[in-house]
């Protein structure tokens, strides 16, 4: 990739640019050297100097294009010291008209900018040469059809088959692709949006404004009056209906699926109450849901006050709905107290899986938690099995990279192993006691891990002997679990393996296997404590008995799918196809084509599958499939 140029370079370029006077250059540097931002290198930004503080979006949607064009106008607030600095922004792919600046928001003046070089990564530095009183930005811009934080869908793509549909994904990156902005999560901004959509769809954001009946107008208006990461903007324009869930909760989602979703996600207002008793106010206003058509790429998107979901979840049984606590708990841990930079991505993620399973507790009964977290930690380790030690450590260093490639398990499952264990060390009272001020000391900031481990010192460590600091270190900067790491245990998981263990010894036939009533997670421990070589012949011994092949459940599906390829089970291949041409969640397409690439046979059939599947696929999965595909094809 192209060398990255760090905050300082690139006032000092811009600078050169405009032909700044060197006096001008020497205010930049001193900015940056008292400056209370970190530094993030997967931003070109430069908020030390300027900050944008608003973006007021107004979008046209259009599905024949498949862009976004409209305008962002952008609030700034410049710093004392950086009197002639531009403002440099992050963009990727968009197509700048023109700029315009203003001191009152009321009359504009053309503006003077230039759009640098792309890196493949980052894309490419928007700066603009301010007026020293310019408080507002214009931007005219448009969406390219191929940006990588929207996704289009046609008709056909969709549950109902009738109408498009168009989301956003802009975590981590990708908010820069569909917005010109300071795509960095320690710029906080709040934002509003008029959204003109087709009159029969509707548009629904991460924002006040949400409509919950259906009417339809194809104009709408919303306003985020709190201060949130630029990656929580989320946008999405379909055939939408509503259902509420309760007093605060609801679910949006096509038309075909609202009754499932609606059972399926029937307890969130339980959860929310829950974690409140636990962690304190829901400080959102309304929690809702959307259940996005199947090409989502992840299981869920926190967006504050509207959760991106996976279509995945919908068991049938209330199974999966531990991604609905995940999500929720990011209410407190990333949407309230946010990582400064993806290299503190941790903060986000441990604190959310550890209040998950809290959440999962009070809900459900902890055998239900204690099932979910030894499944955790043995979807960790097996993991680690293939990273490198660089990528095992909490406070991993993404300099150079996509921090997309940050998404392991390692930040939420070692992360919240870390959790469990100062919980486990100092007792529960006096943990919950410091999460609970941890939140309330640090709400509406987004802090480095330098930051939380400085108040972990004064707020906790300094009242107890243990754990001491050097065992935080040893979990917070190196790489693997440490010896003192939690083992969660489940005794309804040790029957499960004795019926394993019965079956693998013949003790009893398939049919003998007591499975009735099993959960997916006793489900998923069964197939998962099973020889990985198990043989053809004992896979369909259990797909007569148990018809696994033709599961609905997409998780116990995956984990049989997983175990098919590798046992070169032939039945099931019509399965995984389908499995694969429907379903876009990365957590599942990912690793099922990483297993198939590893025979020849396999890359033939992977190829022949990717050929069919990868139009209806997000732009964040076809970057990852493609990377397996050409990797094999290059060995």
């Amino acid at each position: 990739m192209a060398t990255k140029l760090i905050n300082l370079t690139y006032l000092f370029l811009a600078a050169l640019l405009f032909g700044a006077a060197s006096a001008s250059i020497g205010n930049a540097q001193k900015t940056m050297a008292t400056q209370t931002f970190a530094e993030d290198t997967h931003s070109y930004s430069n908020p030390q100097a300027v900050k944008v503080k608003n973006v007021d979006l107004d979008w046209n949607v259009s599905f024949d294009k498949k862009i976004l064009q409209g305008t962002a106008t952008l609030t700034v607030e410049r710093a004392a010291n950086a009197a002639d600095a531009p403002l440099i922004l992050d963009t990727r792919d968009l197509k700048i008209d023109k700029i315009e600046t203003s001191e009152n928001g009321a009359s504009y003046k053309t503006a003077t900018f230039k759009l640098g070089a792309t890196d493949k990564i980052l894309g490419a530095p928007l700066t603009i040469q301010l007026p020293r009183d310019a408080k507002f930005v214009r931007i005219y811009y448009a969406t390219s059809p191929t940006a990588s934080g929207l996704q289009w869908l046609a008709p056909q793509q969709t549950a109902g088959k009738k109408q498009p549909f168009m989301f956003s994904q802009a975590q981590a990156i990708h908010a820069r692709s569909f917005i010109p902005l300071q795509d960095s999560p320690q710029v906080r901004v709040t934002y509003s949006a008029r959204v003109r959509t087709p009159k029969n769809l509707l548009a629904v954001m991460s924002a006040e404004g949400n409509s919950q009946t259906a009417a339809r107008n194809g104009d709408y208006n919303f306003k985020m009056t709190r201060a949130i990461p630029p990656y929580l903007i989320a946008v999405a324009v379909g055939d939408l209906q509503f259902q509420s869930l309760g007093k605060r909760t609801g679910v949006y989602t096509e038309t075909s699926m609202i009754k499932a979703s609606a059972f399926e996600l029937a307890d969130t207002e339980k959860m929310v109450e829950a974690t409140e008793k636990l962690f304190g106010e829901y400080r959102w206003g309304r929690y809702d849901l959307l259940v996005l058509p199947p090409s989502f790429p992840f299981g869920g998107m926190e967006n504050p006050m509207l959760t991106f979901a996976t279509p995945t979840i919908l068991a049938g049984d209330k199974s999966l709905v531990s991604l609905v606590a995940h999500e929720l708990a990011h209410s407190w841990s990333g949407n309230l107290v946010t990582n400064a930079t993806w290299r503190d991505f941790w903060l986000n993620e441990g604190f959310t899986t550890y209040l998950e399973r809290r959440i999962i507790e009070a809900v459900y009964g902890t055998p239900r938690r204690e099932m979910e977290a030894t499944l955790g930690r043995r979807s960790l380790e097996q993991e680690m099995l293939g990273l490198e030690d660089r990528d095992e450590i909490l406070h991993v260093d993404l300099k150079g990279r996509d921090p997309d490639e940050g998404f392991t398990g390692v930040p939420y499952e070692k992360g919240a192993l870390f959790l469990r264990h100062l919980e486990e060390t100092v007792g529960r009272e006096k943990f919950d006691k410091f999460v609970r001020g941890y939140f309330d000391a640090h709400a509406f900031q987004s802090i480095t891990t330098e930051t939380f481990v400085d108040y972990l010192n004064k707020n906790l460590l300094a009242q107890n002997p243990k754990p001491t600091r050097a065992d935080v270190e040893e979990w917070i900067e190196k790489s693997g679990l440490p010896k003192n790491a939690p083992q969660p245990k489940s005794d309804a998981f040790t029957k499960v393996e004795t019926q394993a263990n019965s079956w693998l010894k013949n003790d009893i036939t398939a049919s003998g296997i007591q499975a009735k009533g099993w959960t997916t997670q006793e489900w998923l421990h069964f197939l998962t404590k099973l020889p990985t070589n198990i043989g053809a012949d004992r896979l369909a011994e259990l797909d007569t008995v148990f018809n696994l092949t033709k599961i609905g459940n997409s998780e116990i599906a995956f984990q049989w799918l997983m175990m098919s390829i590798k046992n070169n089970y032939s039945t099931a291949d019509a399965r995984l196809e389908e499995f694969l041409t429907t379903i876009g969640r990365r957590k599942f397409v990912r690793p099922l084509y990483e297993e198939l690439v590893k025979t020849p046979e396999g890359v033939k059939r992977a190829n022949e599958i990717y050929t069919k599947a990868r139009s209806g696929y997000h732009p964040i999965t076809q970057v990852s499939v493609d990377a397996i595909l050409k990797r094999k094809s290059q060995s």
